[in-house]
């Protein structure tokens, strides 16, 4: 099986998947508890999951690892077992993955501040991302993600310890829209993150969650115009609003859908959802994508 880098090399659009937290949350998880238990508490939920993806038509289906760092565990109890929670979200995305798909270990940020701000050094916070990256890499992941970044410092130790384990990096970081532009909650501006980003070596950026399609769309675009590297873009399923004591995502699978030819002429290479999404954000998508020819 080609590999990601082999795949995007020779031309291929790939599509993602949905998001994590939205597909379990269906499922009965709580809102504000940690996805990553039910990893040992769910298994065969968090597997057909994955299922669900690449039958959607994902090329490409993360690990529910996002929040899988000593840090986040810490607080559901979980600080000692990094290696096992990472180990069986692998485990058992791959147990679904069809002939081509790809599995991505999903490496999230801490959630704490690195020092000044925080307690936190910065050799802390590349031991906990080296563990966390060397047991998805174990597990026989295709590929990291180091995702929903919001501080350039911290995006970088990551990939930097995803690095380390010899597997394709993508990096992706998370902005709004303010008075000046796009830059995360942290600052970092759209040119700061792709070339900070670059600079460590990731072999892919983008962005994810955040923002709607319609501020992806552009998001990409500056994106395209500071680099040559692949481009991955996740978008929210449009902007959340409340209905009643209700978060909705309003964008639904064909409006999507109908988006994603400006993502390929943006310059994304690989497209998939995050908040809001799930697998039939992820079909819908995927059939235009093919459509257009964007996909091997």
């Amino acid at each position: 099986m080609k590999g990601l880098l082999e795949r995007l090399a020779e031309g291929a659009v790939l599509v993602g998947d949905g998001a994590t937290g939205t597909y379990l949350q269906g499922k009965g998880l709580e809102v504000g508890e940690a996805p990553e238990i039910w990893t040992l508490s769910h298994p065969d939920v968090v597997r057909q999951m994955a299922a669900d993806y690449f039958a959607a038509g994902s090329d490409l289906v993360e690990t529910n690892t996002f929040g899988g760092n000593r840090f986040r565990l810490k607080h559901v109890g979980l600080e000692g077992r990094v290696r096992e929670v990472n180990l069986k979200a692998v485990e058992l995305a791959k147990s679904t993955t069809p002939p081509g798909g790809l599995v991505i270990g999903s490496i999230g940020p801490v959630g704490e501040f690195l020092a000044p701000l925080g307690t936190v050094t910065p050799e802390e916070l590349l031991e906990a991302f080296s563990v966390q990256a060397e047991a998805l890499a174990e597990g026989g992941v295709d590929a990291l993600c180091v995702e929903t970044m919001t501080a350039l410092e911290e995006a970088q130790i990551a990939v930097r310890a995803a690095q380390a384990t010899g597997l394709p990096v993508m990096a992706t970081m998370t902005f709004d829209e303010g008075p000046r532009g796009f830059a995360t909650s942290m600052g970092v501006t759209i040119e700061q993150a792709v070339r900070g980003l670059a600079e460590v070596g990731a072999d892919v950026v983008g962005t994810n969650c955040g923002s709607g399609v319609e501020q992806m769309i552009r998001i990409v675009q500056e994106m395209g115009r500071l680099t040559p590297l692949p481009i991955l873009v996740q978008s929210n399923a449009g902007l959340p609003v409340m209905e009643g004591d209700q978060v909705v995502y309003p964008e639904g699978p064909e409006g999507m859908a109908a988006r994603c030819g400006e993502f390929l002429e943006a310059g994304a290479r690989m497209i998939g959802g995050c908040c809001g999404t799930g697998p039939a954000h992820v079909s819908a998508m995927a059939k235009t994508i093919r459509r257009l020819g964007g996909c091997e």
